[in-house]
């Protein structure tokens, strides 16, 4: 018997042992700082782009050589950079690429070229909208003691109406206007929410707060990790509710009450937006919830079994199929359950799950539209109702075909915009009309009826 189990043991410990696999970087760009250090950022290491340990020094050949202590199988996905997202590699063109990765083997040595650097090839390629601005380079943050870029997104007609408008605080502003100081992609929040203006929606302030690099963990987890670290972000929550925010509502039109002010933002983002959402919900009454990093700390789904629920709130989860180990639609459902045990219904929260969704900006940018209507419904104009003065849409939701109906006699022009604003139908009818959707994607659509020289707004819910 003892013979046996030592057999075991040796049998299985080299599914469990650590590898060493060498990365040598041979080649780097030519304008690269003599003094600069490069750094691996992954899902090793909650994507830190300046963590010590994972800094590359020099070998004998004079290249930067780093050797990673994994499990043997396991796949990474990294990207090289200066020690900070503003100066991550690009392509060569300054372009933005997709994640690196490797499936760690043991003794095995690796050989990796950059070809460019953010902050010395891409830093006058900026991408942002005439109508946002950099409110201020260094904003101070007092209850942190450091200072922050703080980006304004201002809606189209801001300059020439008397308006006040809601405001969507989001975190990672580096990611969120400007390609030329996003590491890998931007949101296009601008040029979405220009063109939803353009359709007719009403749209926000946004303000934008670049997250801190190296700091990134401690400001957006209100609690420790024992292998990662964090916790000031109760801090950084108070920044943003009794510092920024009094200040953007001190200096521009905004409406500042609850139900008018939202935060958002996406993994650690999207985990800082529900614990605010959450524990400052007497200030945020909209958190957009984007493949939240749940698995830093249970002490998340305690405060949302805890909280003394006392005002309505609107929360949207989306979660994909690629991120990580899969399971994050599965952990956004179950954080959904913990606060529908705690008061919260159904019309409160709403979770889209894509299977093909991966953790990355691309995905982000591809949901956010969908998100901001759902979460802004009440300001856009749009209504779920199928029966409005003149017209009524059945069924809403739908599977495959509408029929639109006008309650009196008369003849309408219609048209369907997908949620991009992608003109997908165009038609007239006389009293009554049936339409397929049957070729269309499951989603939001936008239907614009004119009739009698007025147009009225409707959305429609495509299921498959």
């Amino acid at each position: 018997m003892y013979r046996k189990y030592i057999v075991l043991i040796f049998i299985l410990f080299p599914l469990f042992m650590n590898a060493q696999s060498i990365i040598i970087i041979e080649k780097w760009p030519s304008n690269t700082p003599e003094d600069a250090s490069i750094y691996i950022a992954g899902n090793f290491n909650t994507w830190n782009p300046s963590d010590d340990t994972y800094k590359f020094v020099k070998n004998s050949s004079g290249l930067p050589e780093l050797t990673l202590n994994l499990s043997v199988g396991t796949q990474i996905e990294f990207k090289f950079t200066l020690g900070s997202w503003d100066s991550v590699e690009k392509g060569a063109s300054g372009e933005e690429i997709s994640n690196r990765q490797y499936t760690i083997a043991d003794n095995d040595t690796i050989y990796f070229t950059i070809e460019n650097w953010a902050s010395i090839e891409n830093s006058d390629n900026h991408t942002f909208a005439d109508n946002v601005i950099v409110l201020n380079d260094s904003f101070y943050m007092p209850q942190l003691d450091r200072h922050r870029r703080i980006w304004l997104y201002f809606p189209k007609d801001y300059e020439t109406s008397t308006k006040s408008y809601p405001v969507i605080y989001m975190h990672d502003g580096q990611n969120l206007f400007d390609a030329a100081t996003s590491f890998s992609g931007e949101w296009e929040v601008d040029e979405t929410m220009n063109a939803l203006f353009n359709d007719a929606h009403s749209t926000a302030i946004v303000v934008g707060i670049d997250n801190g690099g190296a700091e990134r963990i401690n400001e957006l987890t209100p609690w420790k990790n024992p292998q990662y670290g964090g916790g000031d972000g109760d801090l950084y929550v108070k920044f943003i509710v009794e510092t920024l925010k009094p200040y953007i509502d001190a200096n521009y039109r905004t409406i500042s009450d609850r139900e008018n002010t939202a935060i958002w933002g996406s993994s650690l983002g999207g985990l800082i937006s529900l614990y605010a959402a959450i524990e400052y919900d007497s200030i945020f009454g909209i958190a957009g919830v984007f493949s939240p990093s749940l698995w830093f700390s249970d002490s998340i789904y305690t405060i949302a079994a805890q909280q003394n629920k006392k005002y309505s709130s609107k929360i949207f989860f989306l979660a994909g199929g690629n991120e990580g180990s899969g399971t994050l639609p599965q952990e956004c459902q179950n954080m959904i359950n913990t606060l529908k045990a705690n008061a919260y219904e159904d019309t409160e929260l709403i979770l889209k799950t894509v299977a093909s969704g991966e953790h990355n900006e691309a995905f982000w940018r591809e949901e956010f539209s969908e998100a901001y209507l759902w979460l802004f419904e009440g300001i856009t104009g749009i209504s779920m109702q199928k029966q409005t003065s003149n017209f009524n849409i059945y069924p809403n939701p739908a599977r495959d075909t509408i029929t639109i109906e006008l309650s009196e006699t008369g003849l309408f022009s219609l048209k369907i915009f997908d949620i991009k604003g992608k003109l997908v139908e165009k038609l007239k009818a006389n009293n009554t009309i049936q339409i397929s959707g049957a070729n269309w994607a499951a989603g939001l659509y936008i239907i614009k009826i004119k009739y009698k020289g007025n147009t009225e707004t409707f959305k429609l819910e495509l299921t498959k």
